[in-house]
């Protein structure tokens, strides 16, 4: 058996229902990778290894008894201190945040999560109110990530992508307001599911309205399925949830792809890749036309829409600071109270005005999705940077979307994405493929991530661990 901290969750329950291996030893083994790595790498801001081994002895008894809940019982499962844990604080990052207890309720995939028997272990970190595209915090410090710990592991997720690929727990739940599950999945070397709008029930309310989502970081497309039928399911909190989803994620996942008709794009007409990553892509493009995928390069299908993302994400910062006392807001990052700024300067009507893009995006993108089953490009155009930096280019730091120009549309239009990794460049870093459907079709973009996985047998714990042991063995 490898080392648990290495397994999928699928591995796990298989090994489970055998009586290879328990919950609690799979817990005890990322409970040891939290204390032998977390230290370096920064990825918690709460563990809570008494409730976890409890849970998970819970669990062990009810697999003994053949009463399991589900592949998702006695799963190690962390949680972005952005959302709501019974028995924990959320603290988002932010000095602003006084949460002194009690805590008595769970957001709604936390929710779902201890219902399936998941063991929660801790909460992971996050930039302040999860605003940008790497994470770091005053409050928490500067996370880093497990392939090269001078490097940042992206956001605003960064927490619970570095605790992944670091074998810190089998999977998490991350959110997405414009690339912040997809981000730190490509650049740690996991795989980030951004579902359609409203799959995963939202509650608290994202403060970015219509661009927030949340999905799964896992170590495979399976689990990222897996995962996504626990947490897909309507809460009444959130009025705007879509109704419960008819069918499976993971049935019909293993079919392949033979017959799908692939647009790809490797820039999207305006983005600018680094050429190893574009190199990395185009080799994962020729995969899934050798996997009987009919592949067309196609043409630009949208301008650049970062000027109404940031109006809309702007604006919904200035909402979030709101609620705080301006006297209290000398504790905030500069560059966040920057974005605050720019949203209280913004009127109704560029607000209408930016909805109004997305409503075109909308509308373009479901007219392409008439002719082609996905899209396919990188996930990010860069590799991994130094960490406690805003962004590759200190002169374009405040702006984090411009160097994430793949992810963000995708919000806007509030269709499934999947970062899913496609190899790694000569200095050892991961590169991602995102794949997007049309909406609704989220079951179609993790069919073709999975084909793809299938066929590389990735495993982003196994591959970081023998890149650090090249690395070693350099320096030795």
């Amino acid at each position: 058996m490898s080392d648990l901290a290495e397994l999928t969750a699928a591995e796990l329950a298989e090994a489970y229902g055998r009586r290879e291996v328990s919950p609690v030893e799979a817990t005890r083994a990322a409970l040891a990778a939290i204390e032998a790595r977390d230290a370096e790498l920064n990825a918690f801001v709460l563990v809570d290894a008494d409730s976890a081994l409890a849970a998970a002895a819970e669990s062990e008894a009810r697999w003994s008894a053949g009463t399991q809940r589900g592949p998702a019982d006695g799963i190690p499962t962390t949680v972005k201190d952005l959302e709501r844990t019974r028995g924990w604080p959320t603290l988002r990052g932010s000095w602003l945040v006084d949460d002194p207890g009690p805590w008595p309720e769970d957001s709604p995939s936390v929710a779902r999560l201890r219902e399936a028997g998941a063991v929660l272990l801790g909460k992971t970190t996050t930039p302040e109110f999860g605003w940008k595209g790497v994470t770091d915090s005053d409050r928490f410090g500067i996370t880093r990530n497990p392939w090269n710990p001078t490097l940042t592991p992206g956001g605003s997720s960064g927490g619970s992508a570095a605790a992944v690929a670091a074998g810190m727990g089998t999977w998490s739940v991350g959110t997405d307001g414009g690339g912040s599950v997809r981000v730190p999945a490509s650049f740690t070397g996991t795989v980030g599911f951004k579902p359609t709008g409203g799959l995963v029930p939202m509650y608290p309310a994202g403060s970015n309205g219509l661009l927030s989502h949340r999905g799964p970081i896992t170590l495979s497309v399976l689990d990222a399925a897996i995962l996504l039928e626990v947490i897909a399911r309507p809460d009444i909190r959130d009025w705007a949830a879509l109704p419960a989803h008819d069918g499976s994620f993971v049935r019909g996942i293993e079919t392949g792809i033979a017959g799908l008709s692939i647009g790809y794009s490797p820039d999207l007409g305006y983005g600018r890749n680094d050429p190893e990553v574009a190199a990395l892509v185009a080799a994962a493009v020729d995969v899934l036309a050798g996997l009987g995928a009919r592949v067309t390069e196609v043409e630009p299908i949208f301008d650049d829409p970062v000027e109404a993302f940031q109006t809309l994400w702007c604006a919904g910062v200035a909402k979030m600071l709101k609620a705080y006392r301006p006297d209290d807001l000398g504790r905030v990052d500069p560059a966040l109270l920057d974005y605050a700024e720019r949203g209280r300067a913004t009127t109704a009507v560029e607000y209408l005005d930016a909805l109004a893009v997305c409503a075109d995006l909308g509308v373009r993108m479901a007219r392409f999705h008439e002719s082609y089953d996905v899209l396919v490009t990188p996930t990010v155009p860069i590799v991994a940077f130094p960490a406690g930096r805003n962004g590759p280019d200190p002169a374009q730091s405040q702006v984090w979307a411009s160097w994430t120009p793949y992810t963000y549309p995708f919000n806007m239009t509030r269709q499934p994405a999947l970062s899913v990794p496609c190899g790694l460049t000569r200095s050892g870093l991961p590169v991602g493929l995102q794949v997007v459907g049309a909406r609704h079709q989220d079951g179609r973009v993790l069919r073709v991530g999975r084909a793809y996985e299938r066929h590389t047998g990735w495993s982003p714990v196994t591959e970081a661990s023998r890149t650090r042991a090249t690395r070693r063995g350099k320096l030795s």
